[in-house]
């Protein structure tokens, strides 16, 4: 019949009365009768599905609110999988093809029940033939002793679910059974329900109360649509199961427990399984919404437990109309989508010029010539990349937060890792109120796929060299730590919602090793990884953000190499490093973190490179007491602290950073201990590494050292190096250290105070070939009481002296040009020996001499400025002030020869390039990032103190 001789109404109505065999026969006539089928998924499909006793709603128990794309392609998947039990008859030998035509006829159905044949399941069984059909009618049945499956059976109850309830322990051994929709409850001699070292069982529809279900290897099983009600499943060395669609409820220990490698002794169904797994792959599907994409809604389509993500933008020097637009009563407005935050700084490199565009242009024929000199393409990268008047700068592609399947399609290791894995899987799932979800031991694998994982104590515990996958489940409320994993654990915990957990999101010990990739790990009232006990790991490409503590935290000799994470908003440090932990953190954006972006103290030694840490409500990093590690190439910007902040009894190695616009200093060097009065405690964290109570005696638990920074350049001397230090909020470097410290071959430029000031250093501190020029005062600044060599020194057109000191040391072999002061003046108590320095002051002396500074100034050349002032020596002993053998050079207005700075040419002079240079490139990808992020920077403070984050 012809499809449009009814209306479309009408056939609808009519096919609606058919069964699932004729719906099924209908759709083979032709292509518009298939068509016509299809159309019935919101009606007869709907009711197929939600009819029938051996299922529940497709996306029960996770999303039961929510309808499946198709109703017909949910109804199919799941009758499909409801027949993997009786696929072992494919395998049977050809000499029982005559026993397999006569079972698919003779196939018997056998009632159970009061008034019925049978009167209890024993003796149903001791008449049933295989792949025969045994019906429970409503009621209880229970089993005084254990029953023996021995042959393939399928045992179904008949009614609603919780209608038929067996008090039984059911050992199969046979290979294949089926049982649904049944209550199970332990008999009176034993916590097991049922439990097979065999063949295949297959569970659809059924609850377990407070029981265990056990699967030896060879055995195997597949569960859906099942509720386990303090009840548990454990499985030892399978080789292949399945869990899907099911719920754990109140467990009092783990609810799934996957013990033992996989075995190589496989039954029958463990290629069907295999398939099915495959058909099912999350990786293979179409691709749900990625939790790293997405800040409003986790990947169920729920909201993200009211967290908002903020995008923000860094505008420097931005016009006043958008200042109006953008700030409300002195608070910055906040809108529905993002969140612009400005950053004012409220000076650029013309307003520290020392030449007025007023002032008479002759002085400029006095000027020496100095933008030549050995780190000028330093500064000039460095001034470049900083943001302009008129815009931003973006964000590059390399420092975007990337997807999980781009970075599985770049990692072949991952691939294998991902194919490689199967054991135990589950699927959609929900385990919640309980003790533990998923415990994974003694070499067991695991993969755990779109499942969530609520108000547990924790969700998942991997241990002894086990694996698993752990791919877009959700997990929090949990009591301790979301995911646990030590002893030489391993695996890939993927794309997954960690959130609002006791203890860390992730807790890595002990050797373990997973790859923690492309996942949201946030609002966690401790911190949202932990690394320690010589646990590893790779961290990658994961938004951590809104924990209460440190967003990564390392510790006793954790060593995870940590890598394209955004870490931000966190309400203590963005990465803490402790008690000896290391670790390479490399290309992460870490930003607007309440404390310090990075904190590094008590024997942390990491490798911290090619990192934006920004707009942080503190300093940028610091390296606290005995904190140690290479920063390298990093951008430090915009913090509201100090770009760097060291104490001096650490020891870290700091090169070819870009540290600029931070609102108090860029480097600071403190002499004081940690003290409870003077800093804010507890900001990392005081985690719980206890695990159950073992003794956190790390000290004797502790691996080898591993090689990986074999590497680096070993040091004595806190070291900073090649680094361009431009447009902080107060002086470029601070120094008050009680320890030696080396300087070198920095870029120092338009800073708001000096541009290096030395207020305390008991200790030899050594500056030697950097450029410091165009700071807001002078160049260099020295109190009294310290001790200095500088050498090989450019100091350029600072807005005050180019060098002032009252304290003792050594000034050899510097080009000192162009200050708005003195070149150099040494005053009060000053003992300096000043020795083949090339010295021009436009506007003031060379060289001044007073108070009861004393010294030795021998072989310098100065240059005549504008003023004739060469030398001033007003000192109360000049027998202590040694001026000799001096080249004093006038200027001649008719002479056609010019003064140029040669042999050697401008300081700071480094033969060749400067060993900063290939290490500069490197953070190319970082210098220009603003990101769209950034903090207001609300005024400056010119103290001695600075706002930090305190780990313990």
């Amino acid at each position: 019949m012809e499809i449009g001789g009814l209306p479309l109404e009408l056939w609808r109505l009519i096919l609606a009365y058919l069964p699932l065999r004729d719906l099924g026969r209908c759709g083979l006539v032709c292509r518009s009768w298939y068509d016509l089928i299809l159309s019935l998924d919101n009606t007869r499909w709907r009711q197929l599905c939600l009819g029938c006793v051996e299922c529940r709603h497709p996306n029960w128990p996770i999303q039961p609110d929510v309808e499946p794309q198709s109703w017909r392609e949910a109804f199919k998947q799941h009758y499909v999988a409801s027949r993997t039990w009786t696929k072992n008859a494919q395998d049977l030998e050809s000499s029982n093809c005559l026993y397999l035509f006569r079972r698919k006829k003779d196939r018997r159905v056998l009632y159970v029940g009061y008034g019925c044949e049978y009167e209890n399941l024993r003796t149903a069984l001791a008449s049933a033939n295989i792949y025969d059909r045994i019906i429970l009618l409503p009621g209880v049945y229970e089993e005084q002793n254990e029953i023996t499956l021995k042959i393939p059976v399928e045992i179904m109850g008949q009614g609603k679910l919780g209608d038929v309830a067996l008090l039984v322990c059911i050992d199969q051994q046979c290979p294949t059974s089926r049982l649904c929709n049944l209550v199970f409850m332990p008999a009176w001699f034993t916590p097991v329900m049922f439990k097979t070292s065999i063949g295949h069982v297959q569970f659809d529809n059924c609850n377990f109360e407070n029981g265990q279900l056990q699967i030896h290897a060879p055995g195997t099983c597949q569960v859906k649509f099942c509720t386990f009600n303090q009840s548990s499943i454990h499985f030892h060395n399978v080789a292949l199961s399945v869990l899907e669609n099911c719920e754990f409820v109140s467990s009092e220990n783990a609810s799934v427990t996957v013990e033992g490698s996989p075995t190589s002794d496989k039954n029958w169904a463990c290629k069907h399984l295999s398939a099915f797994a495959k058909s099912r792959n999350i990786l293979f599907n179409a691709p749900e919404a990625s939790h790293c994409g997405s800040g409003s809604t986790d990947y169920f389509g729920n909201g993200s437990s009211g967290v908002h993500l903020r995008t923000c933008e860094i505008m420097v020097n931005s016009d006043k109309a958008s200042d109006k637009e953008n700030e409300i009563n002195g608070n910055i407005y906040r809108g529905k989508e993002e969140e612009a935050i400005t950053l004012d700084t409220e000076y650029s490199d013309s307003d520290v010029s020392t030449v007025s565009e007023n002032e008479d242009d002759e002085q400029s024929v006095y000027k020496l010539s100095y933008h030549s000199h050995g780190l000028s393409h330093m500064l000039a990268k460095s001034i470049k990349c900083r943001p302009q008047n008129n815009g931003l700068l973006t964000l590059q592609s390399d420092m975007s937060l990337k997807s999980f399947q781009h970075e599985l399609q770049r990692d072949k290791e991952l691939q294998t890792l991902v194919n490689t894995i199967q054991g135990c899987l589950i699927r959609k799932c929900l385990f919640r109120d309980g003790k533990g979800g998923v415990f994974i031991c003694s070499q067991g694998q695991a993969r755990l796929e779109g499942s969530i994982f609520r108000d547990l104590t924790y969700a998942v515990r991997c241990i002894q060299n086990s694996k698993v996958i752990m791919l877009k489940n959700d997990i929090y409320h949990c009591k301790a730590s979301g995911v646990f994993l030590r002893l030489a654990a391993g695996g890939l915990i993927a794309d997954n919602n960690i959130h609002s957990n006791t203890e860390a999101g992730v807790d890595i010990r002990k050797g373990a090793n997973p790859v923690v990739l492309c996942n949201k790990i946030h609002s966690g009232l401790r911190s949202g990884i932990v690394v320690l006990g010589n646990g590893k790991g790779n961290i990658r490409s994961n938004q951590i953000f809104g924990n209460k503590e440190a967003g990564i935290y390392i510790l006793y000799n954790g060593n995870p190499i940590v890598s394209g994470n955004h870490i931000f908003q966190g309400l203590a440090a963005g990465i803490a490093v402790n008690e000896n932990g290391r670790g390479q953190i490399t290309e992460n954006v870490i930003r607007e973190n309440q404390w310090g972006g990075v904190d590094i103290r008590r024997g942390g030694d990491p490798v911290l490179r090619s990192n934006l840490i920004c707009c942080g409500y503190s300093d940028g990093v610091v390296v606290g007491e005995r904190g140690k590690g290479l920063i390298e190439g990093n951008t430090i910007y915009g913090n509201k602290g100090c770009g760097v902040w060291i104490m001096s009894s650490s020891l870290p190695h700091i090169t070819s950073n870009q540290i600029g616009n931070n609102s108090i200093y860029g480097v600071a060097v403190f002499c004081r201990k940690d003290d409870a009065s003077d800093y804010l405690a507890n900001q990392a964290g005081n985690e719980n590494f206890n695990d159950d109570g073992e003794a956190a005696n790390w000290e004797n638990d502790l691996d080898s050292e591993d090689d990986r920074f074999s590497s680096r350049r070993p040091i004595n001397v806190a070291l900073i190096e090649s680094n361009s230090i431009i447009h902080n909020g107060a002086a470029g470097l601070y120094i008050k250290s009680s320890e030696a410290l080396n300087i070198m071959a920095n870029a120092v430029h338009a800073n708001q105070d000096c541009g290096v000031a030395v207020f305390q250093s008991t200790q030899l501190t050594r500056i030697g070939n950097n450029s410091i020029s165009c700071n807001r005062l002078s160049g260099v600044h020295v109190e009294a009481g310290c001790r200095v060599e500088l050498r090989g020194n450019g100091i350029y057109d600072n807005k005050s002296h180019g060098l002032i000191s009252k304290g003792d040391g050594i000034i050899l072999e510097n080009d000192i040009i162009g200050n708005r002061g003195c070149g150099i003046q040494l005053i009060q108590t000053a003992d300096m020996k000043v020795t083949r320095n090339r010295i021009q002051s436009i506007h003031d002396y060379g060289i001044a001499l007073l108070d009861l500074a004393k010294g030795l100034v021998q072989e310098n050349t100065i240059f005549q400025g504008k003023s004739g002032s060469n030398i001033l020596q007003q000192v109360s002993n000049a027998e202590d002030c040694i001026v000799q053998h001096n080249k004093l050079l006038t200027f001649k207005k008719k002479s056609d020869v010019s003064w140029t700075l040669e042999n050697p040419p401008a300081r700071p002079y480094i033969e060749g390039c400067t060993r900063g240079v290939s290490s500069t490139q490197s953070t190319q990808r970082v210098a220009t990032v603003t990101t769209r992020i950034a903090a207001r920077v609300e005024g400056r403070c010119h103290n001695n103190g600075s706002i930090f984050c305190t780990i313990l």
